[in-house]
């Protein structure tokens, strides 16, 4: 996997020593450790109806496909216990965003006292998004139980769900022809199976070095294998 790095300096290094410090940690039920990304799907269905697999033959289905339009997956990852959460909206707003941070705080992790929140530098993972959705006192309520970690800019790499974001999503995000989705209705139920897994495919939380491989030195002659580094 290759990445293109426009630029190196101390608050890149410092943001990614930020992040694996928080990889290296013991699990800790009282501050949990989650990744939070988003991404849109395009939903798609049949035009012909496809025929059905039999004994002794396969299922059959035409290449051609139908456009039903596009969805967004909020992706919520716990490293420490291999869980996810992904939860499908028909847009990416602040208010969405929002939401999604009430929920990890009255629902997934009620009792935390601090949940601790990996994330990229899109422009709606910002304390504000929760004022834009809620009256200031519930804005504020949420966010004294959350601590935000930002990614290097162009490093989303250091962020989990980047890391496993394909297979993590990859019920809802790239059904195969075959599947019969005719309205977004149809594609959203897929997210059950998606939406409690607990199959533990993330890098080694508690090896420092393993995720830190590919970290880039501010030097440009120590720059390490599998980053571009593209001086402007």
């Amino acid at each position: 996997m290759w990445w293109c790095i426009p630029h190196v300096d101390g608050e890149y290094v410092a943001r990614m020593e930020d992040v694996l410090d928080l990889y290296s940690e013991a699990p800790d039920s009282e501050r949990p450790l989650v990744c939070f990304d988003e991404t849109p799907v395009q939903l798609i269905g049949e035009v012909r109806q496809p025929i059905p697999a039999k004994p002794g033959q396969r299922e059959c289905y035409d290449y051609e496909y139908r456009r039903n339009g596009t969805v967004n997956l909020f992706v919520t990852f716990d490293p420490h216990r291999g869980w996810r959460n992904v939860k499908i909206t028909d847009r990416r707003a602040a208010v969405d965003y929002a939401h999604c941070m009430r929920e990890l705080v009255d629902v997934h992790y009620p009792d935390a006292a601090c949940i601790r929140v990996v994330q990229d530098n899109l422009s709606i993972h910002k304390p504000g998004a929760l004022y834009q959705a809620f009256a200031p006192a519930e804005a504020r309520r949420i966010l004294r139980r959350l601590e935000f970690h930002f990614t290097p800019k162009h490093a989303s790499w250091l962020n989990m769900n980047r890391v496993r974001d394909q297979r993590a999503a990859a019920p809802v995000s790239r059904p195969p022809h075959r599947r019969s989705q005719t309205a977004p209705k149809r594609d959203r139920s897929m997210a059950t199976a998606a939406k409690q897994s607990t199959r533990p495919h993330q890098m080694d939380v508690h090896n420092r070095q393993s995720p830190r491989q590919t970290r880039p030195r501010i030097s440009n002659h120590r720059q390490r294998v599998k980053i571009t580094v593209m001086n402007h």
